[in-house]
C-alpha cells in the first residue's frame, strides 16, 4: 500500500474568493467569482464557498514561481 503523508510543505494553498482578490492586485472579488461561475479558473465549490488553488490562479494569470 502507497502512504502518502500530507506536510505543510506539500499541502495545495487554497484561497476564498476575497483572499484570491487581495493576493492578486488588479483582480476584484467579482471578477474572481465570474471566472470560477464560467469555468475559466478551476476552483472547488464548497457548498457556498469557492476554494481557488493558489498555484492555479498563478499559473492561470501566467505566474510562474519557483517554491523549490
Amino acid at each position: 500500500m502507497n502512504d502518502i503523508k500530507m506536510t505543510n510543505a506539500n499541502r495545495p494553498v487554497m484561497l476564498t474568493i476575497r483572499e484570491a482578490s487581495e493576493y492578486v492586485i488588479g483582480l476584484s472579488q467579482y471578477q474572481i467569482r465570474n471566472m470560477c461561475k464560467s469555468g475559466k479558473l478551476p476552483c472547488i465549490v464548497a457548498g457556498k464557498r469557492y476554494l481557488i488553488n493558489r498555484d492555479v490562479l498563478l499559473k492561470y494569470l501566467g505566474i510562474e514561481l519557483d517554491y523549490e
